[in-house]
């Protein structure tokens, strides 16, 4: 079984900075891709970021490009999501997502995660 688990989350003002990260552990896996959604009160959860094993390929949604990166550390089994420049509009509880199937797309999609963390709450006052 694995287990993820997310910190980082708070509550910032708009133009403020955090980073999210992400711990897996539970078993021993390679060549996973780990991606982070985000689900603001009662919408849909929705795809923010996802980034391959190798940490070359990443993949973000529309509007977080240019002010959020993810990166990973394999040898931590962790993932991160550096938010900068935030909104009010970025305001959602954040999970992260391992997948463990290979995918030749943005791994933009959950049903192709396997594992999913207990989410982490950020909110960006104006």
């Amino acid at each position: 079984q694995v287990r993820l688990v997310e910190s980082g989350g708070g509550f910032v003002q708009a133009g403020d900075s955090l980073r999210l990260s992400c711990a897996a552990s539970g078993r021993t896996f390679t060549n996973y891709a780990m991606g982070w959604f985000r689900q603001a009160p009662g919408k849909e959860r929705d795809f923010v970021a996802a980034i391959r094993w190798s940490g070359r390929s990443t993949y973000y949604t529309d509007s977080v490009k240019g002010r959020f990166t993810i990166s990973r550390d394999n040898v931590k089994n962790t993932v991160y999501l550096q938010m900068n420049s935030l909104k009010p509009e970025d305001t959602a509880v954040y999970y992260c997502a391992v997948s463990l199937k290979y995918y030749s797309g943005s791994y933009s999609q959950r049903r192709q995660y396997d594992y999913w963390g207990q989410g982490t709450q950020v909110t960006v006052s104006s």
